[in-house]
């Protein structure tokens, strides 16, 4: 598949997930890019209680780039009763259609929603992702992720992760 170069990336267009034709969408573009299989209702713990962090990209009327997120409070076992815990972000999933990558899509996808989350209060962002992964590793520590563990053997594939944290506050 040729990757479309030509592509003037300003002229995409946003929005959030709306309705199941979302889902359906969600689904399988993360089904294809992504090394582990979600059942259904991890797509809904998502895109439901979170649908302005699950962010869709358009060129032209067609979806070309998704990334879904979410924020809630995070509570260590050290946090003491009665104080709050880290607002923690969370990307949970991205993908961008095979001809549209490498011109800066995903990029924008993760811009926004880390812009979302810090609006939204996050005091730090986090996710994980393949060690041998080094485009997706490039891509965030471009931002400012750290990586802050490797977990082995995490994915069902056998492969190590590395948990990155972006700390905002």
């Amino acid at each position: 598949m040729e990757v479309k170069k030509d592509i003037d990336i300003s002229k995409i267009t946003w929005r959030t997930f709306e309705n199941e034709e979302d889902l359906a969408n969600v689904m399988r573009m993360m089904t294809r890019d992504l090394s582990e299989p979600y059942p259904i209702y991890t797509y809904r713990y998502f895109v439901q209680q979170w649908p302005h962090l699950c962010l869709f990209a358009y060129i032209d009327g067609a979806l070309v780039g998704c990334i879904v997120s979410k924020l809630d409070e995070h509570k260590k076992k050290t946090t003491k009763p009665g104080t709050k815990g880290r607002n923690r972000g969370y990307i949970a999933m991205l993908s961008v259609e095979p001809e549209f990558r490498k011109i800066g899509i995903g990029r924008l996808l993760i811009k926004k929603s880390i812009d979302i989350m810090i609006n939204d209060g996050a005091d730090e962002i986090m996710l994980e992702t393949e060690v041998c992964n080094l485009s997706a590793l490039r891509l965030y520590e471009s931002f400012g992720f750290i990586r802050d563990k490797r977990l082995s053997a995490y994915y069902l594939n056998g492969n190590d992760a590395y948990k990155l944290k972006l700390l905002i506050n």
